[in-house]
């Protein structure tokens, strides 16, 4: 049941958690991004986050956590700065325009964070998994399988 001042409560104190929320105006991208996290958990039932934003300007367009300590909502603007970085790093280095960033990796002593470029090249998909529950290669897979 929703009761409006409870959920507005509940915005007060953090993201929500288990819940895959949308944010931004509702459209085609925010639909695609919501959908894309329902696969994500289909095939990581045990993350710890997920989210899709928008590279140009770090906009959340959909998030999931299952800890009020993960807001989505901050880390994808951080993320999509390392995304741009990342790409003016490979475009120093002079590569071949058939070299492509498809996704990043960063390894901490108990979690794996994944960013995943989608299709469009405008969009990417956060994951974060603790490296105790899944196996990268699976959460690559999972990631890899959700840009369709």
């Amino acid at each position: 049941m929703q009761i409006p001042f409870l959920t507005q409560l509940q915005t007060l104190t953090g993201p929500t958690v288990n819940k895959i929320v949308g944010a931004g105006p509702a459209g085609s991208a925010r639909a695609a991004a919501e959908q894309q996290l329902q696969h994500v958990l289909h095939g990581l039932p045990e993350l710890l986050a997920a989210a899709v934003g928008d590279i140009a300007s770090g906009q959340l367009l959909a998030s999931y956590t299952t800890a009020r300590e993960f807001n989505p909502a901050k880390i994808i603007g951080f993320n999509a700065e390392v995304i741009r970085q990342q790409r003016q790093a490979m475009q120093a280095l002079h590569l071949p325009p058939e070299e492509q960033l498809t996704e990043l990796l960063i390894t901490l002593r108990t979690q794996l964070h994944l960013l995943r470029l989608l299709p469009d090249g405008q969009r990417f998909l956060y994951v974060a998994v603790d490296c105790r529950d899944t196996n990268l290669g699976i959460a690559r897979e999972v990631m890899r399988t959700c840009e369709t």
